[in-house]
């Protein structure tokens, strides 16, 4: 089939556009391969839910696992690594084109440290370098959460020259400070003398997740409605244009560094009312990578429009976040509620995702002896 002239369009406009999933059916059917020809997608993500879904509901990993465990290895977690990066590689080979293409700026995969560290900095450091250089591909990044733990994480990691991948941002407040994390990382490497030109990161706004929390303390008729996640990310895509500009930016620029790219996640349209290409319509721009579930891709690739949308009206989003603290919505409470609910919600994936492995390990080893 042709390539989908929408999906090529809203790459044109300067959205990078990444596949919110990642399994071995779509590596090993040639779905993936297909959504990087026809669908102009230049990178995906994961996440424990996503591995959970894909180890549980799929007998592909199976033989991977006996084998593992016939040789010896019997530790859960090892097991989710050994199973998981092999479909990271995979997805990074197919991507690799994109990542040349572009010059090191797109065609990324993503895989994240383990949830149970999310506020332990010195450990989330030690496994974000093991797996990457247990992954050992360029275009691969590590994501780290953007917890308050998290911030050192990021500078140290990116100061050794890990690509970072910041997971679960709500507020513009945290983004701001994982811009200046990841600036610290770049400006200590370059003061080290070890080169910049080989780092990238993105920073990932979680979007939909707050609409369904303001828009609950809202009247029905409200204008604000649906409009927060949006403004928040104008409000951000404004924040990151300001960060990476002036004096200091510019000295990194000519030492090779890369802008950390603002990524909106949670796209998926959650309120049926709402349009189902609402925050990719919405959030059209230069500079910016929108990761999609494949509903979500299917539905703009169908009937999405693109025009410049991300910052259209700045102001506009400004007052739109007045008038929503004006309402009486506590977004700061709000944010720091969704970050804390976001990883407990990927910790109880990690754990039914390491017993679902357990459950396989036991039904098929003892199937086999």
């Amino acid at each position: 089939m042709p390539p989908n002239s929408n999906l090529q369009r809203l790459h044109g406009a300067g959205v990078s556009i990444w596949l919110d999933t990642l399994s071995r059916q779509l590596l090993e059917s040639g779905d993936f391969a297909r959504l990087i020809r026809d669908y102009s997608v230049t990178g995906a993500t994961s996440n424990p839910t996503i591995f959970a879904k894909a180890i549980t509901g799929s007998d592909l990993y199976d033989d991977q696992l006996h084998r593992l465990a016939s040789g010896g290895e019997r530790d859960t977690q090892e097991l989710f690594f050994e199973l998981a990066l092999d479909d990271v590689r995979a997805a990074a080979r197919e991507l690799r084109q994109a990542y040349d293409r572009s010059g090191g700026r797109d065609g990324f995969i993503s895989f994240e440290c383990t949830p149970d560290l999310a506020y332990d900095t010195e450990a989330t450091i030690a496994q974000a370098r093991d797996l990457w250089e247990r992954l050992d591909e360029p275009n691969v990044m590590i994501k780290v959460p953007g917890t308050r733990a998290g911030l050192p994480a990021i500078e140290e990691l990116t100061r050794r020259g890990v690509n970072v991948n910041v997971t679960l941002l709500f507020s513009i407040e945290r983004y701001e400070e994982v811009i200046d994390a990841y600036l610290r990382g770049l400006s200590a490497r370059a003061q080290a003398g070890e080169q910049l030109q080989q780092i990238a990161s993105v920073a990932s706004f979680f979007l939909s997740r707050i609409d369904t929390k303001v828009d609950a303390q809202l009247h029905e008729g409200s204008p604000l409605r649906g409009q927060v996640a949006l403004a928040s990310a104008r409000v951000a895509y404004q924040r990151y244009l300001a960060k990476f500009a002036g004096p200091e930016w510019e000295r990194l620029l000519a030492l090779g560094a890369k802008p950390q790219r603002p990524l909106w996640a949670s796209t998926g349209t959650k309120n049926p009312a709402y349009s189902d290409v609402l925050y990719v319509a919405e959030l059209i721009g230069p500079s910016v990578i929108n990761t999609m579930p494949e509903q979500t891709l299917q539905a703009f690739a169908d009937h999405g429009e693109v025009a410049r949308t991300l910052d259209a009206s700045p102001n506009d989003a400004v007052h739109m976040l007045a008038g929503a603290v004006a309402a009486g919505i506590d977004l700061g409470g709000i944010t720091g509620e969704l970050e804390r609910e976001g990883v407990r919600s990927f910790c109880d994936s990690y754990r039914q995702l390491l017993e679902c492995i357990d459950g396989k390990l036991q039904a098929l080893t003892g199937a086999r002896s």
